[in-house]
């Protein structure tokens, strides 16, 4: 049997979905104005088109093609998912356009300028470690692909472009559209735990990741304190124990692996537990040291848990099945959606998964309404008031 990993609970009552309809378009409706915009770092869960930027080279990753994006936008956008993700309704309810990814704007001769700047840019690159991919390596886990970048690449990536706009401008200005600013860190940590479940590495070498990780994402969270930002919002991981891919990788004829529940695995569920308690631990030390900055978790465990334990509740079918699978309806390592060979489901939005590790759309949507709703955030992030 696998070995417990310390386990975290986080109880709350679960609303209604029509009052959480309710409370998303009252924040569409009421915090325009509050923050002027978002810059966010992260992996595929929130990348909105930096990996696309790499379309064009001879080996396309399966995110540049249909069906990725169908349900929104109508073409891929470089999202892994049908449509819109976590962040895009972010951004949607505080008024703001969807969040740029950096190499739509950074990567010209002439860089980003201080008015593209202040819009906010988004980071996140699909694939994306919180450690240093020279750490996979040292340990011989080879399947980190090749378009992935580190967290502290993306922070590289903001701090010059911080450099060289407010070198050009008046320090204090950029200082102050910090305080307007709402940063997002994450969810960033999932793939290093990711690249080593999928090398089959035992569980105890995978748990000591996670002090590893949280120290890379406290030290970038730290580092944006010093250059001002007031506000940052730091998503735990999601229960990848409720995750199809690793429900097929872990298959078990031993039932009391199981949450009788939801179906879902119950020590790789416990993992996510341990990272998002350790997670809340450095949070809570760094707002010791800056009490002036506004820390806010954001707990998708739970808000995705709400879910998959009542899924006909909210319209949607079994948590095992996958919108976007192979021509013999099986999702694979690596995800096939994309490929010519894909079968894709009718309606995606009564699936939870879109390509059997990511999410879809509708399931982002109501994810995103639990953390603008405080439902799932501690403290409140009270962007109602």
């Amino acid at each position: 049997m696998s070995p417990t990993i310390p386990s975290f609970s986080f109880s709350m009552t679960p609303p209604s979905l029509l009052h959480l309809a309710f409370a998303f378009a009252f924040a569409v409706h009421s915090v325009f104005g509050r923050y002027t915009s978002i810059f966010n770092f992260g992996d595929s869960l929130s990348d909105t088109g930096n990996l696309y930027y790499t379309c064009s080279s001879p080996n396309p990753v399966h995110v540049c093609f249909l069906p990725y994006g169908e349900t929104f936008f109508h073409r891929p956008t470089g999202r892994f998912s049908d449509g819109r993700v976590i962040l895009d309704f972010i951004a949607t309810s505080l008024g703001l356009p969807l969040v740029r990814p950096y190499r739509s704007v950074g990567l010209g001769e002439e860089g980003i300028s201080a008015e593209e700047f202040r819009k906010g840019l988004n980071f996140a690159v699909g694939g994306a470690t919180a450690l240093n991919l020279s750490y996979f390596e040292e340990r011989g886990v080879h399947n980190v692909p090749s378009h992935a970048v580190s967290l502290e690449i993306q922070l590289d990536w903001f701090k010059k472009t911080y450099s060289s706009v407010c070198a050009s401008s008046a320090s204090s200005g950029c200082k102050d559209m910090f305080k307007k600013s709402l940063f997002i860190m994450g969810e960033i940590g999932g793939n290093d735990y990711n690249d080593f479940l999928f090398d089959k590495r035992n569980i105890e070498e995978v748990a000591s990741l996670v002090p590893l990780v949280i120290k890379q994402i406290g030290s970038a969270i730290r580092e944006l304190i010093e250059l001002g930002v007031d506000t940052i919002m730091v998503p735990g991981n999601f229960p990848i124990g409720c995750v199809p891919m690793y429900l097929k990788l872990f298959k078990t004829s031993n039932g009391e692996h199981y949450d009788s529940k939801n179906g879902c695995l119950k020590w790789l569920n416990q993992f996510s537990e341990y990272h998002n308690e350790q997670l809340q631990q450095e949070l809570e030390r760094i707002g010791a040291l800056h009490p002036h900055v506004h820390l806010i978790y954001a707990d998708y465990f739970n808000a995705a848990m709400r879910l998959f334990n009542a899924p006909k509740n909210f319209g949607f079918v079994d948590i095992e099945q996958v919108c976007c699978v192979d021509g013999n309806r099986t999702i694979n390592f690596p995800v096939p959606c994309g490929l010519p060979s894909t079968i894709v489901c009718d309606d995606p939005s009564k699936h939870f998964s879109w390509d059997g590790l990511h999410l879809t759309e509708a399931t982002y949507e109501l994810i995103a309404i639990s953390v603008l709703e405080d439902i799932f955030t501690a403290p409140q992030f009270s962007i109602f008031q």
